[in-house]
């Protein structure tokens, strides 16, 4: 059996590694540059593999492809493998194949890493075991191939759920969607929608799907298909069918044979979208029989996301707060959402064609400043100028920051929530993050 891996990044690599650990002949080729740690595990693996090329004769020869998420259908040696009806999988369909675990699989276009990271933090900390991939954590092939776990707690992207077709969620998870991503999905919706939905395939009546009860996208699509599983949605306020929500100040969840609560004040993570995270990720841990108290303890001392509404530090009287994880127009709304106090708003990037009448009003009722952040500010200076009482144009981190202490006052907050991806001047919102933590730091000095 012949495998090829396209991307030698951590889901690339970790494919290899089962690929070769089930006796197949691997063969990794990544059009880029392979990260020196990425490639010493490939030549101690002894894995052959290249760089910065794809050598059409070798990948056409495969019986098997499995394929970066990052690398789109649309790109013409992927075209080529389809063409030759070469199956071309995802690292996580691939794993699937090899491993009997119980999995725990959540998407969204907002919310996913939080509630992924608070699902494997409860299930750990209740001396499960259990392993955390997909977006995050090690990769899951790699895992299936040397640590492997009874239970797995998966986040899952669109890209990913592209290319799964046996695999399946014991508990599917949506958390929302909203337009992202559009540009892979011909501009069309309904296409985003149906790659999210992959979630829900291979389900059964043995099977739960948790989801936001108010998105009315989620909301539309499950009027539309047939859904196997047990619904277990969840809501800010009780309604038909929720099995989460607030009552008095209480949440309440209402799993299979119990119904258990935790008082709101008592969840670490604050702000409306934490509690849709807290909510899911209690739901998910429930139907694994997790003890409640254990539950409860877990959320109650589960620490933020870095990079997700991240506190960095308090300057002149001035809160600094990093949402670099805000790729999206969606997302910075519910930062926005969440601020209680006048705040300074950093906006910019790569646009990804988004519509910021999503925010529009949020920002009239909080923003005092926009302080745009790119190569290019144009649409964002179009769009908000006249909107807010004062807009400026910056074109660096350092420039960005120096100007928002300028324009902040004690008692405001300064909010980095771009709503844009990174790539025009960082290498990923990570990055990004990281650089504005540091240049707010440095305003101490």
């Amino acid at each position: 059996m012949k495998l090829v891996v396209l991307g030698g990044g951590e889901s690339g690599v970790g494919a290899a590694i089962l690929g070769k650990d089930k006796g197949m002949e691997v063969f990794l080729s990544d059009m880029g540059t392979i990260k020196p740690d990425y490639k010493d595990t490939l030549l101690q693996e002894n894995i052959d593999f290249e760089e910065g090329k794809h050598t059409e004769d070798r990948i056409l020869d495969a019986d098997i492809v499995v394929k970066s998420p990052g690398i789109p259908p649309y790109a013409p040696i992927v075209e080529k493998i389809a063409a030759k009806g070469i199956p071309v999988l995802s690292e996580i369909e691939f794993a699937g194949r090899y491993t009997d675990a119980k999995m725990v699989c959540i998407t969204g276009s907002n919310g996913k890493t939080t509630t992924t990271l608070l699902t494997y933090h409860i299930l750990r900390k209740a001396g499960m075991n259990v392993g955390l991939a997909g977006n995050v954590g090690k990769s899951l092939a790699l895992q299936v191939a040397r640590d492997p776990h009874e239970v797995y707690v998966i986040e899952l992207s669109s890209f990913q759920l592209e290319n799964m077709y046996d695999f399946k969620a014991n508990i599917a998870v949506i958390m929302n969607i909203t337009p992202d991503h559009l540009d892979r999905y011909d501009h069309k919706m309904e296409n985003y929608v149906k790659a999210k939905f992959r979630i829900l395939q291979n389900q059964t009546h043995e099977d739960y799907f948790i989801y936001w009860q108010d998105d009315p996208i989620v909301k539309e699509q499950i009027r539309q298909i047939q859904v196997e599983a047990m619904q277990m949605p969840f809501s800010e306020f009780e309604q038909e069918g929720s099995h989460a929500f607030v009552k008095d100040g209480i949440v309440k969840f209402v799993t299979p044979g119990e119904v258990w609560e935790i008082p709101r004040d008592k969840l670490s993570l604050t702000g409306l979208h934490n509690l849709y995270n807290s909510m899911a990720a209690g739901l998910s841990a429930s139907l694994l029989d997790i003890r409640k108290d254990e539950i409860r303890s877990a959320l109650e001392d589960f620490e933020a996301v870095e990079h997700r509404l991240e506190y960095v530090a308090t300057i002149n009287g001035v809160r600094y707060v990093n949402d670099s994880k805000a790729t999206n127009v969606n997302s910075t709304w519910y930062a926005l959402e969440s601020m209680t106090t006048p705040t300074v708003l950093i906006l910019g990037g790569k646009d990804k064609g988004n519509d910021y009448t999503e925010i529009e009003d949020l920002v009239k009722d909080k923003v005092k400043a926009i302080v745009c952040m790119g190569k290019d500010n144009g649409k964002l200076l179009d769009f908000f100028k006249g909107k807010v009482p004062a807009i400026s144009d910056t074109h660096s981190i350092e420039e960005a920051v120096k100007e928002c202490a300028r324009l902040a006052e004690e008692g405001d907050t300064v909010l980095l929530s771009p709503c844009c991806a990174s790539f025009d001047l960082f290498t990923s919102y990570e990055d990004r993050g990281r650089q504005f933590k540091d240049h707010v730091r440095a305003l101490e000095k």
